[in-house]
Formats: structure tokens, C-alpha cells, sequence
């Protein structure tokens, strides 16, 4: 294992582990509210300063993009972090969340970690070695049409416009699909994508440290993943198209049809 994954696994571990302990006093755990329908509990804090220090002891000149306590500069390296995906999932004991740690290197995605602590799933990929779920390799579905697909995708909270624009997809996509989940970890969604669970996913506005790791997985998957028009970056605008080859090809061609 790349000597940097291995850090990525420890962190993301020894995060999941302080997240799973904490579960028996879910109802005694300190919440406060970002926005809208966005909460950060103190175990988000914990857990995201577990991984940074995981990973500043290793690399301490390396950069930190995280959730929770944001950017610090660093060298060419940055670590991107999202230390509990799913924190409105963990506070009503919903079992969907997920730890998602990240590497760039001059904004090229290297490393990725996506870790499920309650099933014990780890996903890891690194770039140009491929995409693994608890060290098997992995592979984007084979489904190659919308009918019979099953998509996966995420409600936008953060403003009036982006709801709309979601229900404007999701009623092209609903009627020609065999179905679309939502469950409330955009990082697992990724991660599930990649491992032929779903065979393709969308949703507007997320963060890049909600993106990142999937990312990766996946590119390294065999999947294509980029911006909901098919162009802009991803990471960049938080609109998420991700497929097999054939359902995201399929999937632009619902979403540029007049109408939709």
C-alpha cells in the first residue's frame, strides 16, 4: 500500500472507531447548526482532529482542506476531509454515514479513502492502481441502459433554485429508471457507484470534501464522473454527475433533451 494510502486507512480507521464508541450517547452528544438544515456535532470535531493529527504527524508540511475547522496552507500536498458524512444520518441513529478522506497533489487527486465504520467497509483507491473494497477490486456496474438502472442522489437544502433544478432532474430520470435511493451520505453514494451498487448517481451542491474520495474511486472504477452538464469540474461547482460509461452517457443525453 501506498506509504500515504496508509495513513489515509489509519485516519480514516481511528476516526470511524471514535465515531462508533460515541453511537450508546447519540441523545447526550452537543449539537450545534452551520445553516439550514445543517448540523456539526462534537464528534465531527473529535473525529476530524483524530485524522488531522494522524496525518500532520506523518506529513506535517502538508496542507488541510476539512469540513469542520477549513483550510490550512501547507506545500503542494492537501489532505481534503470530511471526518463524519451523514451527520444528521448518525444523530437520528440512521445507518448511513461514512469518514472520506482525500490527497491532492497540485490539484491532482492521488489518494482516496471512503470508510463505512458500522459495516467495516473500507474503499481505497489510488491513482492509476485501481479501486478496492476491503482489499478486492472493484468495478463500476455493467448496466448499459437508464431502463432497469438503479440511480442513487441527495435533496439540496441549501436554497429555493437548487430544488428546483433537482425535481426538474429527478422527473426526467424517475419515470425510465427501476428506481433512485437516497440515503444521505454523498461520499458512500460515490463509493457505491464504484462498486456496481448503483449504477450512477447525481446531486447539487455538495462540497469538495463531500466529492473528493469518490472521485477518485470512481475514475479508478472504470466510471466517469464530472460536473451535472457533462464539462465543468465537479470539485469545483459541487453538481455531481457519476456513472458506468453507458448510464452517465445515457444519463446526459435524458438531462439535455428539450423539456427537461
Amino acid at each position: 500500500m501506498d506509504p500515504a494510502l496508509n495513513i489515509a486507512v489509519r485516519a480514516a480507521r481511528r476516526a470511524g472507531d471514535l465515531i462508533i464508541r460515541q453511537m450508546d450517547a447519540i441523545d447526550r452528544i452537543p449539537v450545534t447548526s452551520k445553516g439550514r438544515n445543517d448540523f456539526v456535532s462534537d464528534v465531527d470535531r473529535q473525529a476530524e482532529g483524530a485524522i488531522i493529527e494522524i496525518i500532520h504527524k506523518a506529513y506535517p508540511t502538508h496542507g488541510i482542506l476539512a469540513e469542520e475547522s477549513g483550510a490550512r496552507p501547507g506545500d503542494e500536498f492537501q489532505w481534503i476531509i470530511d471526518p463524519l458524512d451523514g451527520t444528521t444520518n448518525y444523530l437520528h441513529g440512521f445507518p448511513q454515514f461514512a469518514v472520506s478522506i482525500a490527497l491532492k497533489l497540485k490539484n491532482r487527486l492521488e489518494q482516496g479513502v471512503i470508510y463505512d465504520p458500522l459495516r467495516q467497509e473500507l474503499f481505497t483507491a489510488s491513482r492509476g492502481k485501481g479501486a478496492l473494497l476491503n482489499d478486492r477490486r472493484i468495478r463500476v456496474s455493467r448496466q448499459r441502459h437508464l431502463k432497469g438502472a438503479l440511480l442513487g442522489t441527495g435533496f439540496p437544502f441549501r436554497g429555493e433554485a437548487q430544488l428546483e433544478r433537482f425535481l426538474g432532474i429527478f422527473r426526467v430520470l424517475a419515470p425510465i429508471t427501476a428506481g433512485i435511493r437516497r440515503a444521505g451520505a454523498a461520499s458512500l453514494d460515490l463509493a457505491y457507484v464504484a462498486c456496481a451498487r448503483l449504477d450512477g448517481f447525481w446531486e447539487l451542491g455538495l462540497k469538495e470534501w463531500d466529492i473528493a474520495a469518490g472521485y477518485l474511486l470512481i475514475c479508478e472504477a472504470g466510471g466517469l464522473i464530472s460536473d451535472i452538464d457533462g464539462e465543468a469540474d465537479c470539485l469545483a461547482t459541487g453538481n455531481v454527475l457519476a456513472a458506468n460509461p453507458s448510464v452517465y452517457k445515457a444519463m446526459l443525453r435524458q438531462l439535455a433533451a428539450p423539456g427537461k
